[in-house]
């Protein structure tokens, strides 16, 4: 294989081309730092977690096209992958994975040995979760604990332990992870059912739509508290409210139970976390 085609491979390899994954998990990142700042981070603390966010994405990617090898190609939109279509090796696609998170750990070095500590548990959720659709009935929860281990490493790194206001927004991403996942799950339900895997999608059955509508109002509840919790200013439901039309936007496209419209939902809620990092930031920005 030509070089330039296996540098291609491994941009797919990693979703280059695709960077809603990416934002999805710097949005609550974000959130936390903000607030852990008090509204004004440190410009190499966030750096750092802007770099890491890619990274760890791009590592997750890697592991999960390895450990979805041998089901990535019984479905149309994932048989092109470049493992599972062979143009990139099972190890190759560990090897980038391991030098990825490496790199990551690496930005992390100045930071203290709390967040540190925190990075090694974000990894081996990050690591464990491509493999959870084989035996969890909801691994949709287990991508929301890796896309939001990012909130207590920022709380981590700022103020060196981890307030409630955090464990609360870090619980709020749980089901809003939830919430865009199933939308994303149910774009293959039939896939997977013939596939033996599992997903929130399978689980829910035909109460799916109620389950996407009642994680969004435990993500939005939660978002309120926490509002509460760090003396927001009623700005932060400029963006709240933002978000909240998103969410009913989701609703609208997921009831239809399409496959362009649940991904069409899925793809929109990078809207809806920047809304209430929007939110956030006018909460602590103007009194």
């Amino acid at each position: 294989m030509a070089l330039i085609d296996r540098l291609t491979s491994y941009a797919y390899l990693i979703r280059l081309d695709k960077p809603i994954g990416t934002l999805l998990l710097l949005w609550p990142t974000l959130w936390a730092l903000w607030l852990a700042s008090s509204g004004v981070p440190n410009p190499a603390v966030l750096l750092i977690f802007v770099l890491g966010t890619f990274l760890m994405r791009s590592a997750g990617c890697a592991m999960n096209d390895y450990a979805d090898r041998d089901f990535d190609r019984h479905v149309m939109r994932t048989q092109g992958r470049p493992v599972t279509s062979g143009k990139i090796s099972g190890k190759e696609a560990v090897g980038v994975a391991l030098a990825l998170a490496l790199l990551a750990f690496l930005l992390i070095l100045p930071l203290n040995d709390f967040t540190k500590e925190l990075s090694v548990l974000a990894l081996l959720v990050a690591f464990i979760y491509p493999f959870t659709k084989r035996f969890f009935a909801m691994p949709q929860a287990v991508l929301g604990i890796a896309f939001g281990f990012g909130i207590p490493m920022a709380y981590a790194a700022v103020l060196d332990f981890i307030p409630l206001e955090a464990w609360v927004l870090f619980i709020g991403n749980i089901f809003w992870a939830i919430a865009y996942d199933t939308a994303y799950a149910m774009v293959d339900r039939e896939d997977d059912i013939r596939l033996g895997l599992r997903t929130s999608a399978i689980t829910f059955g035909r109460y799916d739509v109620l389950a996407i509508g009642l994680s969004y109002a435990i993500l939005f509840m939660s978002q309120l508290w926490v509002a509460n919790l760090a003396s927001l200013s009623n700005y932060f439901l400029v963006g709240w409210c933002a978000a909240l039309a998103c969410a009913i936007y989701h609703m609208k496209l997921v009831s239809t139970r399409k496959r362009e419209e649940c991904f069409q939902a899925f793809r929109h809620n990078n809207w809806l976390g920047g809304f209430l990092f929007l939110g956030i930031v006018l909460g602590l920005s103007l009194n």
